[in-house]
């Protein structure tokens, strides 16, 4: 057994965790702000990140008070977002951990707080790394009543493996948002946190890094690198 726990599934989030799209989001919204005169504050982002999408709309309608529907918020910002998704990249340390895991039969899967169809945009340059992922959980499946944080998406996608954990604490969810770890948490799984460096209150994650580069998978109870 590894010092933090005997894992043998493995949940990523994607936006910010596998995917460097989260400067994107903020690029696109800051486009529609500046009609009004407001920023996109940090402070705000961190209040919507892993969200469902609309509903991370309505919060920044309602905070900044401005005049334009959520609806349109959503529409906007993904026009904005189209073409700058197809040239994200990813984030350190990514590609190679998830690589290792598939070597050594480990099962992973993706909870995401995108919707089909933003999951399909961002993740079209990067089929051959997505394709090793058993399955992905987004954020409009019929079945994911709430979004993060709450746990529904993660106890969701744990049923979905093929062969599921014997326990919740069996799983690792890989996480960079705050929300994120509160439904890791609240589903009770291992958690490690990968925030944004300006992020000050961090949730109680099992671990924090400053990047996947630093991710030992020994210290869960998985194979070396």
């Amino acid at each position: 057994m590894g010092t933090l726990g005997n894992i043998t599934h493995v949940i990523f989030d994607l936006d910010g965790l596998i995917l460097n799209t989260e400067v994107l989001y903020d690029v696109a919204i800051q486009k529609i702000l500046d009609r009004f005169d407001k920023t996109y504050t940090y402070d705000l982002k961190m209040k919507v990140m892993g969200m469902k999408y609309h509903k991370s709309m309505e919060l920044i309608q309602k905070e900044l008070d401005i005049p334009i529907s959520p609806d349109d918020l959503v529409t906007e910002s993904m026009n904005n977002l189209k073409e700058l998704f197809m040239k994200c990249g990813t984030m350190p340390g990514a590609e190679k951990l998830i690589r290792h895991l598939e070597k050594h039969n480990i099962p992973m899967c993706i909870a995401t707080g995108s919707s089909s169809a933003d999951y399909q945009l961002k993740t079209h340059s990067h089929k051959d790394l997505i394709s090793l992922m058993e399955f992905a959980v987004r954020s409009d499946d019929p079945e994911v009543k709430f979004g993060k944080p709450n746990p529904d998406i993660f106890l969701l996608a744990m049923s979905r493996f093929k062969s599921p954990p014997v326990s919740s604490k069996n799983c690792l969810v890989l996480e960079d948002a705050p929300n994120g770890i509160k439904a890791a948490l609240a589903a009770e799984m291992m958690c490690v946190m990968v925030p944004d460096p300006r992020l000050q209150a961090i949730p109680p994650a099992h671990l924090v890094l400053k990047s996947l580069e630093e991710f030992s998978p020994t210290s869960f109870g998985l194979p070396p690198f």
